[in-house]
């Protein structure tokens, strides 16, 4: 696509991982698309977001040629570890789950690797490109309206794959078209720590303890990711280094030997939780993909796996009617991904609600919560359902 000739098969708006790996995808598929991101590429590959891929993230990541450094570079896990009530349990996926685990591998790493394919021998990627809207979505020729260089311009699409986060024009054109947004938040955050210092186990730990919530996960061998259960409100420079790592210790305490390693803090952020759906996740000729479609809070590691899911489908679909004229898999495309996307949302809902303490939760909402958890972890079948919802659900098509 040029000024000159402002015309492509798919207009991807945004340029997060389910952007650009859609436009691999269909790059491979010879089917010509554009990728218009409205930041620049330094932002864009800095931005911090999820780092646990399920299976079918990885094997997407390997199949369109961007598993090079997921492989030599990603933390393989089998498993993760809860601990509640003074006692760690470990969730065995290998044997749970048919052998499916989980890759601990940054996000930051997954778009600079899509990037790099992108720009190597992709279809076209904009960066500083502004959409200000989509019109004509229920037409034959929906036209994107953005600016580049300084200049107002349009592309002509066939279909438009709205990959733009929740605050994008994606959601706001199906919202302006009779969609509906479903949504909740939460009464409390995760303050988020990277610290220069080894992981203190080779596994996930998700703690649930009488004063909250904390999370061990880890970026490399020698980088550790840290989150602590915070009030909502909660400014990244309110907690001293000190005050993070004897609330973390506090809250990964268990009966045992088992130490917090402590380091050097690098970098703190507070992420706020929340949880919404779009219905339907298109309008026309738009499709919604990622967090343009649904978010969903981090503890059920859902979001970057669920954006990646939708693009698979919405690919195939699109590859499907394209090369053979068959359009069954885009009509069933947003029925199929919001089935999905509420499967997701439930699991995150639980995870969120098992785990943390509400500002007003009484005891007897304590003991269920503990009630849960054991049922969790004494349960052949709640574990083997826990195991399965945790490293996600097979598509169609993937790898056995």
């Amino acid at each position: 696509m040029t000024a000159a000739t402002p015309r492509t098969t798919v207009g991807i708006i945004g340029a997060g991982p389910a952007g650009l790996l859609l436009a691999r995808l269909l790059h491979r598929a010879g089917v010509d698309c554009v990728v218009l991101e409205h930041r620049d590429r330094d932002y864009v590959e800095r931005r911090q977001r999820a780092g646990t891929l399920e299976q079918t993230t990885v094997d997407a990541l390997r199949d369109c040629g961007a598993g090079e450094r997921l492989d030599r570079e990603g933390l393989f896990l089998d498993g993760i570890e809860l601990r509640f009530g003074g006692r760690a349990h470990s969730i065995d996926f290998a044997s749970l789950a048919g052998g499916r685990g989980v890759a601990v591998y940054p996000q930051t790493k997954v778009v600079q690797d899509l990037v790099g394919l992108q720009l190597a021998d992709g279809p076209p990627l904009l960066f500083e490109a502004r959409v200000h809207r989509v019109t004509g979505t229920d037409a034959d020729r929906p036209v994107i309206h953005y600016t580049y260089q300084g200049e107002e311009r349009t592309v002509r699409c066939d279909y438009v794959a709205a990959c733009d986060g929740s605050m994008g024009v994606g959601r706001q054109t199906v919202l302006d078209h009779g969609g509906r947004l479903f949504g909740r938040g939460y009464p409390y955050s995760w303050f988020g720590v990277l610290a220069d210092v080894a992981p203190s186990c080779d596994t996930l730990l998700y703690a649930h303890s009488p004063s909250g919530f904390a999370l061990h996960s880890m970026r490399s061998p020698t980088v550790s990711r840290l989150y602590l259960q915070v009030p909502n409100g909660t400014r990244a420079e309110d907690l001293a280094d000190e005050q993070i790592w004897d609330a973390l210790y506090a809250r990964f305490e268990v009966d045992g030997d088992w130490k917090l390693r402590r380091g050097p803090i690098t970098a703190k952020s507070v992420i706020p939780m929340r949880s919404e759906v779009v219905e339907p996740m298109r309008s026309g000729r738009l499709f919604l993909a990622g967090d343009a479609a649904h978010v969903m809070p981090p503890t059920g590691a859902k979001g970057l796996n669920l954006a990646v899911a939708d693009v698979l489908v919405l690919s195939r679909a699109l590859i499907d009617l394209l090369r053979h004229g068959r359009p069954a898999l885009l009509d069933a495309y947003s029925d199929s991904s919001l089935r999905r996307a509420w499967q997701a949302e439930h699991f995150s809902w639980f995870m969120t609600r098992t785990m943390h303490l509400a500002p007003d939760q009484s005891p007897f909402d304590t003991r269920l919560q503990l009630a849960a958890l054991d049922q969790l972890v004494s349960s052949p079948l709640a574990t083997a359902e826990f195991a399965h919802s945790y490293v996600g659900q097979r598509l169609e098509g993937d790898h056995v």
